[in-house]
């Protein structure tokens, strides 16, 4: 064979591997979702598998999460979402570090949460009712503004000692009760007993500011009121007080084993129980007990309902980013079924 045609098979060979070399390359990335062009041009994109997209109903399918840690503060009566919820987030998010932060020099509260907010100590705030006109006044005066996000429903149930026999109370009695126009329980249809009041303060957060301005319509409580310091404090009480009433986040109340939530209702007559019917009595409690009336909270129908807030910051700055992630993770369908699981109402 002459040297001019093994040059020619040559050069044919070496073709003929080239082209089922390229070949091999792209049957494997169409097999295998590797982008060669990013492998070929050089890119720092590591080529990866082609694969579903998250649902977006996950903790992990949330964008625009920052990375740090961030505290945050506010009302007490978020603490069973905090028990429940952060860690998942914790777990999923180990990026995104949170701690809540009580005051050093007042209680915590929704008040003294947003008031730390305005003042740089938090990155954002819980809170039990909405943002107040001049909490808005003082944030524009620092040079933002704040939004509130709400993120689940929550609702005031009233706490009476378990051997109190009566059906139900309406708004304007309550009222009544606690501005100290009606004293005794038979004077709104219940047994010869003196009423027998506690309360938070009103500096003690979002709940006791709601009582005062929605059901008390901005009126001053009854100098019989004995203030005390926590829930747990005021329940315990309550067992030992025939008379005794107190108000509280209905997850608060609800399932507690040794007081009874009163139904309430706009009419005398017309009650809606906080709990679903039938009642657990104390003496089937711990082995079963009250559960929220989800139906009535999210129709309206029970009379003290309320949506719990994430407050954030507009400032275009890392708290703005952190309150908004934060929202947007309780707002997942993981979220929202871990609030249910705290013991509140699903807000979607």
């Amino acid at each position: 064979m002459s040297q001019k045609n093994e040059t020619t098979i040559l050069v044919l060979s070496i073709l003929i591997t080239a082209g089922l070399i390229a070949g091999g390359f792209w049957w494997f990335s169409k097999k295998s979702g590797v982008d060669l062009n990013a492998i070929n041009s050089g890119s720092s994109k590591t080529p990866q598998a082609v694969s579903q997209q998250p649902s977006g109903n996950t903790f992990t399918s949330i964008q625009d999460v920052p990375t740090g840690l961030f505290n945050y503060g506010g009302s007490t009566s978020w603490a069973p979402i905090r028990l429940v919820v952060d860690p998942a987030i914790q777990a999923a998010r180990s990026e995104f570090r949170l701690r809540y932060v009580e005051p050093s020099n007042a209680s915590p509260g929704s008040s003294t949460g947003i008031q730390s907010l305005i003042d740089g100590q938090l990155a954002f705030a819980q809170s039990s009712r909405p943002i107040l006109d001049q909490e808005l006044s003082r944030a524009q005066q620092r040079g933002f503004t704040l939004k509130q996000i709400p993120v689940a429903i929550d609702g005031l149930a009233i706490a009476v000692n378990p051997n109190l026999n009566i059906p139900g109370i309406t708004i304007d009695q309550l009222k009544s009760i606690y501005t100290g126009k009606v004293n005794n329980w038979s004077q709104v249809g219940g047994p010869n007993i003196p009423i027998k009041l506690y309360s938070r303060r009103i500096t003690d957060g979002g709940t006791v500011e709601l009582f005062v301005q929605d059901i008390l319509g901005g009126e001053a409580f009854s100098p019989n009121v004995e203030f005390i310091s926590t829930t747990t404090q005021a329940l315990q009480k309550l067992a030992g007080s025939s008379g005794g009433i107190y108000y509280a986040s209905a997850p608060e109340v609800v399932p507690q084993c040794s007081i009874k939530p009163l139904a309430l209702g706009r009419t005398q007559g017309q009650y809606i129980a906080p709990y679903q019917e039938t009642f657990v009595l104390p003496s089937e409690c711990p082995g079963k007990r009250n559960k929220l009336n989800i139906e009535a909270f999210q129709s309206g129908k029970y009379p003290i309902t309320r949506n719990l807030f994430v407050v954030v910051k507009q400032n275009n700055q890392t708290e703005q980013q952190a309150g908004v992630a934060y929202a947007n993770l309780l707002l997942t369908e993981q979220g929202q079924e871990l609030i249910s699981q705290a013991g509140f109402v699903k807000i979607r």
